[in-house]
């Protein structure tokens, strides 16, 4: 278990699924902020720098592909891990996202009861790889 609370950024629009990943992250110790859309989730990364972004990808007005970009070439963001939350599998689909910088992937449907234990894991192996210095 790490000792520093982790903060991560949801950006997901379906409310359901936020209230969700809020309440499952926050029982296993993460300190959760929300956005509805990719704009707010934008801002709220900039000002606040979380330790990791879980991001949907399909979202009304900016899709997550594109708020990856965004967070890829703005200095503020660039190196803050970004986890694709999505239902799209295709290789296709992994390629984009890889081309943009993701640094991890959860699949819809998830289990909301092992989410953290997929962000811990996607987390440690950021860390194996350096691309994540905490």
């Amino acid at each position: 278990m790490m000792s520093e609370q982790i903060s991560i950024l949801v950006v997901e629009d379906e409310e359901n699924i936020r209230n969700i990943l809020k309440y499952n992250l926050e029982l296993d110790g993460f300190e959760v902020t929300l956005a509805e859309d990719g704009a707010t989730g934008l801002e709220l990364a900039r000002q606040m720098q979380p330790d990791v972004i879980l991001l949907d990808w399909v979202m009304p007005g900016m899709d997550g592909l594109e708020v990856l970009s965004k967070l890829k070439m703005n200095v503020r963001t660039m190196n803050i891990p970004v986890l694709m939350l999505t239902a799209k599998k295709r290789p296709c689909h992994l390629r984009a996202t890889m081309a943009e910088g993701v640094d991890g992937y959860i699949t819809k449907p998830f289990d909301p009861t092992k989410i953290a234990k997929s962000i811990r894991d996607a987390i440690d192996e950021l860390v194996k790889t350096e691309r994540y210095l905490p």
